[in-house]
């Protein structure tokens, strides 16, 4: 798995559009701008088949800190869920599914495929 950057998508945008990829490139960060302003007005975007942004509030709550294990108070805080549209899922695992058909078993399926599987316990040598 790679990363893909805004400049990649964009620059494929503007080569499968025929557009210069100033253009699209300003295009891309205008509607990603929009996103977020309309997210910071507490507005929920829908994009049909892609998915859903919204803000979700979470409660403050009462924490234990790992090392120190001294509890601390943490704030409310918002935060953006992404729920993902159908057509976006679908084509994810089908994509998903066909790479795992094409490559076989994974060495770290085969290892959890093994580790379910019953068999004798622990051997010990008298």
């Amino acid at each position: 798995m790679q990363t893909i950057t805004k400049k990649q998508l964009s620059d494929r945008v503007a080569d499968r559009m025929a557009q210069k990829r100033v253009l699209v490139k300003q295009i891309v960060q205008t509607f990603l701008d929009e996103v977020i302003d309309e997210l910071t007005r507490g507005n929920r975007l829908e994009f049909r088949d892609f998915g859903v942004f919204e803000t979700k509030r979470r409660k403050s709550r009462t924490a234990q800190n790992p090392r120190t294990l001294e509890r601390v108070s943490v704030p409310i805080k918002w935060t953006v869920k992404f729920k993902v549209g159908r057509l976006m899922k679908a084509k994810v695992q089908a994509a998903i599914d066909a790479q795992a058909a094409a490559d076989g078993p994974s060495s770290s399926n085969l290892r959890l495929a093994a580790d379910a599987q019953p068999g004798p316990g622990p051997t010990t040598v008298n």
